[in-house]
Parts: C-alpha cells; structure tokens; sequence
C-alpha cells in the first residue's frame, strides 16, 4: 500500500485501483500514477485525510465477476471507494449472488485460504470519463476521420470484445472480409508494431493504447483521428453506506469537468480522453448502437 503526504488526524482514505491498468492508474517508481490516483487524491484533501492507494489484480474466474470482486474489496473493508468501475445499470442492484472472495491485494490470503465475504450494495459515483475506440495504426500512415476511410486496409480486432463485435457488426458486415481476429491471449498492439504485420489498422480501446505507448515510447504507432464513444463511462464505486466519500469524490469530479482540470491530469498521465456521456449509468451499448456510424 502507498501513501501520499495529508494530514494525519484522521483515518486514512483506502482506495482500490487496479495494479497495471496505465494511465489510469500503475506504479511508477514505487509510486502510485495514473488519472485515478489524481483525482482520489484531491478527494483525500477534500476529506482532510491522507490516501492509500490499493493496488488489486484481477482474473476471470467462472464463479465472479468484476462487479462481485470489488464488492467483496468493499464489504471486507479493503477499501473505501474503488476507481475505474464500469458505470453499467446491472452492477447496481441487489448483488447477483450472496458472497464473493476478493481479488489479489498486498496482503491477501493465498487464494484457496481467502474466505468469502457477504456482499453489500454498490453505489455509483459520478462518471469521469467515457470509454471510446479509436483505430491504431504505422505512424506515417494516410489520415483516418472514419471506419469508411479504411480503404482495403486489414483491420486487427480482439475476439469476444466491443471493438471486435463493432467491426463485424458495422453496416451490416461492410468490414468482415478485411478483419483479421486475435485471441484475447494475443497482444495486438506487439502485432500491429511488428514489421510483418498481418493487418495494417487494429482497432481497440483508446486506453488501451495509451497504456502501450507509455511502456514503448519509441513505438512506430499512433491513434488516428477518429475516436467513438460506445456508451459506457468509468466512475468510483463505494458501499451504499459511504455517502462521504462518494460526495467527496464526485465534488472533485464536478468541479474538476467543470473548470477544465480533468482534461488536464489526463493530458499530463498521457490519457486520450473522452467526456462522460449521459445518462452517466447505462445498461451499455446495443448491437445496433454498434453497427451505426
């Protein structure tokens, strides 16, 4: 766990972050980085309380979800509020099933030792950003403004993903003879950067990316132009009970959309970042939502 400098009168402000998700939030010299740790830290302040960042790994396992991973960081009292949640209407409801074990966090038991812990109810925080797609491709490529610029040029897509659905869905197939799938054990940022690549454009989220370009600063991509929101934004989550530290939370998050500061932090953390969207909690996008322009 890290801690920034506050004051020390209260207790600290726990909040969970994923451990590598850049630039949103990653280590940095042993220091924690990213938008999310920005903004928990004005909220901290906010609170008058020093902050604990966190850091948790999570795996997709058959018996939970993300949704049921952060509960139980939250009802175990691991943390306070945890950043870069999925604002999506099915997460906050009575939860799905009664108990759930947490994530890998330092100081976690081994995994077949970590007891299950009974679920609470999530609460949304207001949204911070939106997550968008955006279409990488060879720095010094031609110019992208759409998905209709792409010429005969392959297109890289991840399976069982938006940007991967999106692709096979827009106008009605008009892409499907140009996709070349990667598994989702393939990395297709290292594939599109190869010399040899099999496709010439990969489509993904813009985070993604980013993350990528900060580990490979002489990396021959970059994003085009061209982004698309798909309709599902990123906020904090706390228990239902935690009202003080979600109205902290999103009192930063207002007043920072508000005066410019969030675009800010996220230029300066190396983030393509996108508005939130309204409503701010949505059910996510359709299939149709996918396929139009």
């Amino acid at each position: 766990m890290l801690l920034t400098t506050a004051a020390a009168s209260a207790a600290p402000l726990t909040v969970c972050m994923a451990a590598d998700n850049a630039p949103l939030s990653w280590q940095a010299g042993g220091q924690p980085r990213g938008l999310d740790v920005r903004i928990a830290r004005a909220a901290a302040e906010a609170l008058g309380r020093e902050l604990v960042v966190v850091p948790f790994e999570s795996e997709y396992e058959k018996e939970s979800t993300l949704a049921h991973e952060v509960n139980a960081l939250l009802s175990s009292g691991v943390c306070e509020a945890v950043s870069g949640f999925p604002l999506l209407s099915s997460d906050f409801g009575p939860p799905s099933r009664a108990s759930s074990r947490t994530p890998d966090y330092p100081g976690a038991k081994r995994k077949r030792e970590r007891p299950y812990v009974t679920l609470g109810r999530l609460a949304a925080g207001r949204a911070y950003q939106s997550v968008a797609l955006g279409l990488v491709q060879r720095s010094g490529s031609a110019p992208v403004t759409g998905l209709a610029d792409l010429g005969d040029r392959k297109i890289g897509v991840t399976t069982g993903t938006l940007g991967g659905t999106m692709a096979l869905s827009w106008r009605n197939g008009a892409l499907r003879g140009r996709l070349v799938s990667l598994s989702q054990r393939e990395d297709l940022l290292a594939e599109l950067a190869r010399p040899d690549a099999r496709f010439e454009v990969g489509l993904l989220p813009l985070a993604m990316f980013d993350g990528w370009r900060l580990k490979h600063a002489d990396g021959a991509l970059a994003a085009s132009a061209w982004r698309r929101p798909i309709g599902v934004n990123l906020g904090f989550v706390t228990l239902q009970a935690a009202a003080d530290v979600r109205a902290a939370l999103d009192g930063v998050i207002g007043s920072a959309l508000a005066d410019g500061r969030l675009a800010r932090w996220a230029a300066d953390e190396g983030l393509s970042w996108s508005a939130p969207t309204t409503p701010e909690v949505t059910r996510g996008p359709s299939l149709a939502d996918l396929a139009a322009d």
